[in-house]
């Protein structure tokens, strides 16, 4: 069977994304059990593998109970908070699920974490909370620079990768983004499409991650109207990206 990718929604906004061919699976960032169980259950899903891109309890909270279950490699970060991957990763390795076809490459992408990595492929960008749509992740343990380089990484991959983001907070980051590009056409046209959908309790995701150039601010620190927008906000910032990164950083996080 072709390959699926489901969202399993868990708290108030996360998706425990859940990579599948209608028997085996492998898992992305499962921060409640119950949901990722009952959804395996429920489709007969034989589980292969968990994906970690990072520590905080919302995307790791449910591993134990899983691993309980049942034993199987747990591809991760290398951090001493979660010492339940059994195959760390740094920038460059790969992480492999043979029984579903797939190998990922790893990029290290500190900021909203120390260790924070993510998953990649051909078709596929597994974020984390590296990157959502519109937005970005919240700077807990990095510095503006270190998040701009860690979104520098994502360059070289294609328009048409798929970008699997953690959180469905679509509709805020759009609403922040015409702060900073009121004029950005496609912009309105998202933020337009994003509110349809979630009126109707639609998902916002997968996002194509050419369309993400477009449309998000903490993707175009190097374009004249968002360079122009942080130095409305704070006179004097200049062109450096990751200085631009960072004022539209914290003015979100002020929205």
């Amino acid at each position: 069977m072709p390959l699926q990718i489901q969202a399993v929604p868990a708290f108030e906004t996360n998706y425990i994304w859940v990579l599948h061919d209608e028997q085996r699976c492998a898992i992305v960032d499962p921060g409640s059990a119950a949901e990722a169980l009952e959804f395996l259950d429920r489709h007969g899903l034989n589980l292969c593998a968990l994906l970690l891109t990072h520590h905080h309890a919302d995307h790791i909270g449910g591993v134990d109970e899983l691993l309980a279950r049942q034993r199987v490699p747990v591809w991760g970060p290398k951090d001493t908070r979660m010492p339940q991957v059994n195959h760390p990763l740094s920038e460059g390795d790969r992480a492999e699920v043979p029984e579903l076809g797939l190998s990922f490459e790893v990029l290290e992408t500190p900021g909203h974490t120390r260790s924070h990595i993510v998953f990649h492929d051909p078709a596929r960008l597994l974020a984390g909370d590296t990157l959502f749509s519109a937005g970005c992740g919240r700077l807990f343990e990095g510095t503006p620079k270190q998040m701009q380089r860690s979104l520098d990484k994502l360059g070289p991959l294609a328009d048409q990768t798929e970008v699997y983001c953690a959180h469905e907070y679509t509709r805020d980051n759009c609403r922040f983004a015409l702060e900073v590009e009121p004029d950005n056409a496609a912009l309105q046209e998202w933020a337009a499409e994003v509110e349809r959908r979630r009126a109707d309790d639609r998902i916002t995701l997968p996002v194509r991650l050419g369309h993400e150039r477009a449309v998000n601010p903490f993707l175009r620190t190097r374009e004249p109207s968002v360079i122009e927008a942080a130095n409305r906000r704070e006179p004097g910032t200049g062109d450096d990206p990751a200085a631009v990164f960072g004022v539209i950083r914290r003015w979100k996080d002020a929205f």
